[in-house]
């Protein structure tokens, strides 16, 4: 089985879940109830969804010589460039969460807020990679490659059986 798949949904969920994770300490922050280095933990979820990038990425290619055979290069291609898009602006989105770490003052406001806007830019990236990915899969049978045999389909039954 491909180590891809298995990879990739880490990055991906990290990335979803990361604005409105930001935006919540953001607002304990501003609101006094946290201290801004409470934004670390941002700060090593981004880092640590970059690091996962970087591994899906690194499979994603080992896959991808197996998955030409059967998916045209054009579609591989779509899919690596967004992933490549995510893994650049998930590099930014970490440099600017960790922005808020060094800020002082009245520039950790201006820090929060552009840190929550990265990840949410970040956060549409990966899905955007994510559902090139998926339609490699689902659309095109990059999937049928790594499978010995067609699977047996059952058919559904209607009366409750």
């Amino acid at each position: 089985m491909p180590l891809h798949p298995a990879i990739v949904h880490l990055p991906i969920g990290l990335a979803l879940v990361m604005p409105f994770l930001a935006a919540g300490l953001a607002f304990a922050i501003w609101r006094g109830k946290l201290p801004a280095l409470a934004f670390g933990i941002v700060v090593g979820l981004q880092a640590a969804a970059l690091g996962a990038g970087f591994a899906a990425y690194a499979t994603g290619g080992d896959d991808q010589r197996k998955v030409e055979r059967v998916v045209a290069e054009k579609v591989i291609e779509a899919h690596e460039e967004a992933a490549e898009l995510y893994l650049w602006s998930q590099a930014v989105a970490l440099a600017l969460a960790a922005g808020v770490l060094a800020a002082r003052g009245k520039a950790v406001r201006v820090a929060l807020g552009v840190a929550i806007a990265a990840s949410a830019g970040v956060s549409a990236l990966a899905l955007r990679a994510g559902t090139v990915g998926g339609e490699l899969v689902y659309r095109h049978g990059a999937a049928s490659v790594f499978v010995s045999e067609p699977p047996v389909i059952q058919p559904v039954s209607r009366d409750g059986d």
